[in-house]
């Protein structure tokens, strides 16, 4: 088992440095343009594939790093170049890390490379999973698949809300009722091939920040997959409903949901380096202006009101990175989440972001509320991060239940 370290070794160190370079070198550039187009930013994309970014082996290489910090590295130093851009380039890996978790060797084999293309041809994925009105309530989920035994193949209906790159993607992976009465354990995932009837984008939103990753409705109309297309297989999911219903019965459902709150809470410090990504870019953009922005005849720095804020930025940064640190080791080693540091991690990070980015804009003033500066950007952006991936209202609640012994639910 990996010690717990703060010293990347030299291989993460060359890793780092060339996100780095990519970030500072290619997404920056593009990062003001693509916002204001708010458009998938097919270009960057093609050239992260061209240099190995953009695929499952580079994200299959952090994820297995033993010390548990590859994937919250890569994650802040592509979200330090533009958080639109670094989610259009990471936005396929929801997807694909739903068939790896839950698919069979087949499956995986077959449609993750479909997923991501070629740097020639690149495609994009999507993953489905939340609906109108079922957000972190999962158990309110209403898109439904039912099993045509006669044909082999499953029928979905129901709409799909706050996809990336929903209606655009060559690969959906949508998460559905097979039966309601099991609650989240009688859901199952389903691919949608490239170009399935029935499957149609429904409206494209109009956001906030992160506007170059494209976020829509998904709306599926009598769609039709093959059985082949239930991930992981009939027999696996019957022998799964079967279980859930015995434990049920059993008054086991509580330990249930438990199991699936720990998925979660090994997920979320990914989203939390992203947002540690995003605050220190924003800080290190404040820090220079504030050395070189002279007033009353001296750097608005020697001012301590100025001074004492970017202390608290950069002292915010850096708890929130240990906590993303600590909590991804965690994972990877198989600690225990006993008092939710996963939702921790996740929480202080993202808050972190909105905090700081904030700050930025008030260091840099009236510049600070123009698009000329990216600090205006970066706290649009940044808002999203106390959003998805349970909002910072639902890691509270789970954090606080956690350590008051109550049921997470």
């Amino acid at each position: 088992m990996a010690e717990f370290t703060m010293d990347l070794n030299d291989e993460q160190k060359e890793v780092r440095g060339w996100l780095h370079g990519f970030a500072a070198d290619v997404i920056r550039p593009a990062a003001a343009e693509w916002d204001e187009r708010e458009e998938t930013p097919w270009p960057v994309i093609q050239e992260a594939a061209k240099i190995g970014i953009y695929s499952l082996d580079f994200y299959a290489q952090q994820f297995f790093d033993p010390t548990g910090l590859g994937i919250p590295m890569a994650m802040e130093e592509l979200f330090w170049g533009d958080a639109g851009i670094a989610l259009s380039i990471v936005g396929t890996g929801l997807a694909a890390v739903g068939v790896l978790a839950n698919g069979t060797e087949e499956q995986i084999g077959t449609w993750i490379p479909q997923m991501y293309g070629d740097a020639n041809d690149v495609k994009v994925a999507a993953f489905c999973s939340s609906e109108p009105d079922a957000g972190s309530d999962v158990a309110s989920m209403r898109t439904r698949a039912v099993y045509d035994a006669a044909k082999d193949e499953w029928v979905l209906n129901g709409t799909k809300t706050w996809a990336t790159n929903g209606g655009i993607a060559n690969v959906h992976v949508v998460v559905a009722v097979v039966d309601p009465e099991l609650g989240s354990k009688g859901h199952a995932s389903f691919i949608v091939p490239p170009n399935t009837p029935g499957l149609s984008q429904g409206q494209k939103f109009k956001k906030h920040g992160i506007r170059a990753s494209h976020t829509a409705e998904v709306v599926l109309e009598d769609v039709r997959v093959p059985g082949s297309c239930l991930l992981g297989g009939k027999d696996k999911l019957d022998e799964r409903m079967a279980r859930a219903r015995e434990r049920a019965k059993a008054g086991g459902g509580e330990r249930v949901k438990n199991a699936a709150m720990a998925t979660f809470e090994a997920s979320r410090p990914a989203v939390g380096a992203m947002a540690v990504g995003t605050a220190r870019a924003a800080y290190e953009e404040a820090l220079e202006y504030a050395k070189t922005r002279t007033q009353f005849g001296r750097p608005i720095i020697d001012n301590q009101g100025v001074a004492f804020q970017l202390a608290d930025m950069r002292t915010q940064i850096d708890a929130a990175r240990l906590l993303v640190w600590r909590a991804s080791w965690m994972a990877t080693t198989g600690k225990k989440f006993e008092s939710a540091e996963g939702s921790m991690s996740k929480l202080f990070a993202s808050e972190t972001a909105k905090k700081v980015t904030g700050q930025a804009i008030q260091i840099l003033g009236g510049n600070g509320f123009t698009r000329e500066y990216p600090v205006e950007r970066m706290h649009r952006d940044a808002a999203i991060y106390t959003i998805f991936e349970g909002t910072s209202e639902i890691q509270r609640l789970v954090i606080a239940r956690t350590l008051s012994g109550m049921p997470v639910r």
